[in-house]
């Protein structure tokens, strides 16, 4: 029965630990916050043309584009395998957390993490919410979480508030200080 509950709360501890590393991979990056591409072909400004079907939920094109490009800068800024100096433009304020998000891209674990956002629903021309699960390997280690995404020069990105709780999460509570 010991050994039952330190492989729970190992497990427990493990999971929190990948969820962490993946938001600081994902957050990682030197780029300028004014950018608004990651890799080719992929542009990350609020004028992204969404590539989903129409809303049903009688939104604006505008509302339903920017949903849109909230979903993907923040299932690129949790995507494991983005470099690291491409994350902090799609992180608010990214460059004060640039040492987090650094010792972040050398984990095996983060590498291999993943978000899958499940809605969006914008509170404001400029803030949103965002109902996400983290994956490790394709499997959820942190289902349904809600974080808030912001426009900052041009750009949705996460905001700073929701990658510190991420990591206060993952290192037992405490916020780390930029």
């Amino acid at each position: 029965m010991r050994i039952t509950r330190h492989i729970l709360i190992q497990s427990a501890s493990v999971g929190a630990v990948i969820l962490g590393l993946t938001i600081l991979i994902v957050a990682c990056g030197g780029s300028s916050a004014t950018s608004t591409t990651v890799g080719p072909a992929t542009t990350l400004s609020p004028t992204t043309t969404a590539t989903s079907p129409a809303s049903t939920t009688g939104l604006s094109a505008p509302a339903t584009e920017a949903e849109a490009t909230i979903k993907a800068n923040w299932e690129k800024f949790f995507n494991g395998t983005l470099p690291a100096q491409d994350k902090a433009g799609l992180l608010e304020n990214g460059q004060q957390y640039t040492a987090q998000i650094d010792a972040q891209a050398t984990s095996p674990l983060a590498k291999g993490a993943t978000a899958s956002v499940s809605s969006v629903t914008l509170a404001s021309a400029t803030t949103a919410t965002v109902v996400y699960s983290i994956l490790v390997g394709g499997q959820p280690a942190l289902p349904d979480q809600t974080g808030q995404a912001v426009l900052q020069d041009g750009v949705w990105k996460v905001s700073a508030q929701s990658f510190l709780a991420l990591l206060a999460l993952e290192q037992g509570g405490t916020t780390p200080s930029t």
